[in-house]
């Protein structure tokens, strides 16, 4: 495994982020109803962690914490704390009860302890906030996160899914006010979703910081040909509010991934996956993993080369598609448990 710097920082973490919301299960939380108990959560991560990995994805919202839990039970048994990095988030609604959900400075100020205390860890590597809050000030959040830092709980703070110019005007109050500075945009980017391109990804390269895109292969659909189904592809509303109404100008490009793939000799996730990490500033894709071989194939494929050319073929059909995974004005994310 060959390592690569978070953006700007100095922290080494591998080329491939394993994500955890597919670990974990809570009463309410119906957004992955695939994911997987403890055991088989288990045996990914330390299967990971043997062909080295050693940069861990996750969120407090994930089966409402049961995925830290498992995450962190994980790591105890299997790793050394001090060569992992380790990220969770912060943002979703945790209950429907005042406070329990945003950036405000006593909901990450609560949610921090609270991650911590289920990851079993003294601090996280990287703290995301999960999306932008519209009904807090920037300068409370910003302060909030520096505060963390500054208590050594988190290592690094970066962010998550959101316009660009939000993401510059938090950059900005942070310079102005000497607070630390966002290191990772975690965005939602692939073969088929390549909005951010337009805005994001040319302002992370200019201010040094790491992509590190979620949903890299379209919740499945660059994995696969078109024809073929999972149990995901027919029951996670959230991939379907992403990718269904784009099906049409979509397969055009999922078949052309096929051809690629075909002439190299390998799956089609390869080929997805190392577009992608060909794509400043992508410094690590997150990819979820319910099988090993999920894990295997992501792995694999850091030894796939494309051409010029190849590039150009996959990317020509693209048509621009609606804005996905960011929250407009008055949106809202997932809903909360009781």
């Amino acid at each position: 495994m060959d390592y690569v710097k978070l953006g700007n920082t100095g922290m080494d973490i591998s080329p491939i982020c394993l994500g955890c919301m597919s670990f974990g299960s809570a009463e309410g939380w119906v957004h992955n109803p695939w994911a997987l108990n403890e055991e088989d959560s288990r045996a990914i991560l330390k299967r990971a962690l043997d062909l080295g990995v050693n940069f861990f994805d996750t969120a407090n919202a994930y089966a409402y914490g049961n995925s830290e839990e498992i995450l962190g039970r994980a790591l105890k048994d299997y790793a050394n704390r001090d060569e992992v990095v380790v990220a969770t988030k912060v943002f979703v609604p945790m209950n429907k009860a005042p406070n329990g959900s945003g950036l405000s400075r006593k909901h990450i100020l609560s949610q921090i302890d609270q991650s911590l205390k289920r990851l079993g860890m003294d601090y996280v590597d990287l703290y995301i906030i999960h999306r932008w809050d519209y009904n807090t000030p920037i300068e409370e959040t910003k302060e909030a996160l520096h505060d963390i830092v500054r208590a050594g709980k988190a290592r690094y703070i970066g962010a998550s899914a959101m316009y660009a110019w939000q993401f510059q005007k938090a950059l900005h109050v942070a310079e102005k006010h000497g607070w630390t500075r966002f290191v990772s945009m975690q965005n939602h980017y692939n073969l088929i979703y390549r909005e951010e391109e337009r805005e994001m990804m040319p302002l992370c390269a200019e201010e040094g910081i790491a992509a590190t895109p979620y949903s890299p292969l379209a919740s499945g659909r660059l994995a696969r040909d078109w024809s073929e189904s999972t149990q995901r592809l027919e029951t996670d509303p959230i991939a379907k509010q992403k990718y269904d109404a784009s099906a049409d100008s979509d397969k055009i490009i999922i078949e052309r991934v096929g051809e690629i793939a075909a002439k190299h000799g390998v799956p089609r996730a390869h080929v997805a996956l190392a577009w992608m990490l060909q794509k400043a500033p992508v410094v690590a894709p997150v990819i979820g993993a319910t099988k090993l071989s999920h894990l295997e194939t992501a792995i694999e494929a850091l030894s796939v080369k494309l051409s010029s050319e190849e590039m150009s073929y996959l990317e020509e059909p693209y048509l621009p598609h609606p804005l996905v995974g960011l929250i407009p004005y008055g949106g809202q994310l997932l809903s909360a448990r009781k």
